[in-house]
């Protein structure tokens, strides 16, 4: 196989990446050393964030004509690509937590679609609740009148029994 064929093999591959995800962050892992390189792809893994360090002309022919070709803007020097499968924030929490630890993670933009979000979005991106939490949010926001309802009904019989208990004590 030639050197040309094996790119065009790994541009297919990021480009169904790519049509796969939901978001996409683009950061610049200059200075980051390999076994926090290591480390930052294993947790990736656990999150269902895919971890892709690709030459920018091929990430670029990858992003072309997609939901987040907005991105080839910012495809310079050393890129690390983490596309998010699952839900939209879950690659930005990600990298949101481990810039914390390593300075050298500098994020170079984000996209959940089309257009492109600036690095300072990231936190609120990464703040967003993920599918699980927005529905027990949910369900928590919908059982409270019912819980409340009942706290209430609950409440009359035992307040009348307390009122004939002190009226009945009073007599006494």
């Amino acid at each position: 196989m030639s050197n040309l064929d094996l790119k065009k093999v790994q541009v297919d591959e990021l480009r169904k990446v790519v049509d796969e995800s939901l978001s996409v962050v683009a950061v610049d892992y200059r200075g980051t050393d390999v076994p926090k390189l290591t480390s930052f792809r294993k947790d990736a893994k656990d999150k269902s964030v895919f971890i892709k360090i690709i030459k920018n002309t091929l990430a670029k022919k990858a992003l072309e004509d997609s939901k987040f070709d907005s991105l080839i803007d910012v495809l310079s020097g050393p890129t690390l690509l983490a596309f998010s499968k699952e839900d939209y924030q879950s690659a930005a929490k990600l990298i949101k937590d481990f810039s914390k630890s390593e300075e050298s993670f500098e994020v170079k933009g984000l996209s959940i679609g089309e257009g492109l979000l600036s690095a300072d979005q990231l936190n609120s991106i990464a703040s967003l609740p993920n599918k699980d939490e927005a529905i027990s949010m949910l369900l928590g926001l919908m059982l409270a009148p019912i819980t409340n309802l009942a706290l209430i009904s609950k409440e009359i019989p035992s307040s009348m029994v307390r009122t004939l208990s002190a009226y009945s004590d009073s007599k006494n």
